[in-house]
């Protein structure tokens, strides 16, 4: 089906030959697992055990009376040894686990997905704490439930993957097409809509053909999105998928579209279907500097360095661990930080790619940045506001539109840190807007 260009965007290595050709492997079992009682976007959840408690897996061990907020479940049976932040710069509680050498088969549930209603569906995506998978973490629950006047007309199925290096959402979508697809019309049925897209970059044709082999609905189209970064992005996947604009400040509920991550629907069809709980998800342990790449079905909690340990460790010191992509994912500070929900992939640089810039010069007027701006802004202008505090003339200029999706930095001969500057001021902005 035809598609539209978004205006801007860049076409980056993509450095995905690492472990796309890698199926999915069940990691091992770690020693320990930390559990952090914030894993998306809103409150915080409490503690539901304390130290010295035993706790089985899928067992909900913390949650929250908040609207906006997910629970969080123990993906490990075993010991709880402390409730502490554990996240090296971060104050987020988490509660750490001491893992039983002999665990316990989880407990499912058989229920036939066909059957289940609307409000049965929200109920069991909540009570199994499923977030956006792609890396926002937004809880689906909450996201599934619009304002009365956002009346949604089309569901888009985000399987872009546009970032460098990441390949756990096409592993996902290659060896479980029929799992995403009834993950689709279970999102269908609660949204009310007839029509479905399931949007896959081209360099991912070979899941374009799993699926299309498994999907006999004609309600749900498959999309042969062109590749170009960030083409995941939601405003852009929408003006792209459907040629609607996401107005300045907007979500796609304002021009009647939902967008979920393949991830998401596959971990919503096994809350259904399963009653399962949120407690693993594929990740990519990808990158030149790491012996044997490969896709990994991981629990939540597991540490990093475990990870990289089970993919024969890391080539050559030192080296930049990242999790998610190179283009909007974080450097890590410590391997001892854990795989979360929204844990999409460790890359892992070597030395050479791994410098940092730590002198940056001044804009030279080039306008790189504002050719492949994908949100059509003027970066250039943007981070000199930002830089030195100017956070009015910065609101004027719409930063808050900025998706962060890096381009402006990759592209920059003067290496200007222009995301971290829109990072520190996107809050100083949002103050200003609230006296």
């Amino acid at each position: 089906m035809e598609v539209k260009q978004f205006l801007g965007g860049l076409n980056v290595p993509h450095y995905k030959s690492f472990s796309e050709h890698k199926p999915i492997k069940e990691a091992s079992l770690p020693a320990e697992i930390v559990i952090p009682l914030l894993q998306h976007l809103g409150a915080p959840n409490e503690p539901l055990v304390k130290v010295g408690d035993k706790v089985k897996a899928g067992q909900k061990i913390g949650a929250s009376d908040k609207f906006v907020s997910a629970p969080v479940h123990a993906s490990l049976s075993g010991t709880v040894t402390a409730i502490e932040p554990r996240i090296p710069g971060q104050a987020i509680d988490c509660i750490v686990i001491a893992v039983d050498k002999n665990q316990d088969k989880l407990e499912l549930a058989n229920n036939d997905p066909e059957k289940a209603t609307k409000e049965e569906i929200l109920q069991a995506v909540k009570e199994a704490g499923v977030v956006g998978m792609g890396g926002a973490t937004f809880p689906t629950s909450v996201k599934l439930s619009p304002p009365p006047d956002k009346k949604i007309d089309a569901l888009l199925l985000n399987g872009c993957e546009c970032e460098p290096y990441l390949t756990c959402d096409h592993r996902l979508m290659l060896e479980k097409p029929e799992e995403l697809l009834q993950g689709t019309k279970l999102l269908m049925k609660v949204l009310e809509v007839d029509k479905a897209y399931i949007c896959i970059e081209g360099n991912k044709d070979d899941a374009i053909e799993a699926i299309r082999d498994k999907n006999d609905d004609p309600r749900i189209v498959l999309l042969r999105m062109p590749t170009k970064y960030p083409q995941g992005s939601e405003k852009h996947l929408v003006k792209a998928a459907l040629d609607r604009e996401v107005p300045s400040g907007g979500l796609p509920m304002d021009v009647g579209t939902m967008i979920q991550n393949v991830g998401t629907a596959v971990a919503i069809y096994e809350a259904v279907r399963y009653n399962k709980p949120l407690i693993e998800r594929v990740v990519a342990v990808t990158g030149q500097n790491i012996k044997d790449p490969q896709n990994l079905l991981v629990k939540i909690g597991t540490p990093l360095a475990h990870l990289i340990d089970e993919c024969g460790g890391i080539i050559e010191e030192p080296a930049k661990v990242i999790i998610g992509g190179p283009m909007t994912g974080k450097a890590q500070l410590s391997l001892d930080s854990p795989v979360t929900k929204g844990t999409t992939g460790v890359v892992v640089l070597p030395p050479e790619m791994a410098l940092e810039d730590t002198e940056y010069r001044d804009c030279v007027r080039c306008c790189k940045c504002v050719e492949h701006c994908p949100v059509l802004l003027y970066p250039n202008q943007i981070s000199i506001y930002c830089e030195v505090g100017m956070v009015s003339e910065a609101a004027e200029w719409n930063t808050l539109d900025c998706i962060e999706c890096g381009i402006c930095a990759y592209v920059c001969p003067s290496k200007r840190p222009i995301v971290r500057f829109v990072q520190q001021t996107k809050p100083l902005i949002r103050d200003l807007m609230s006296k």
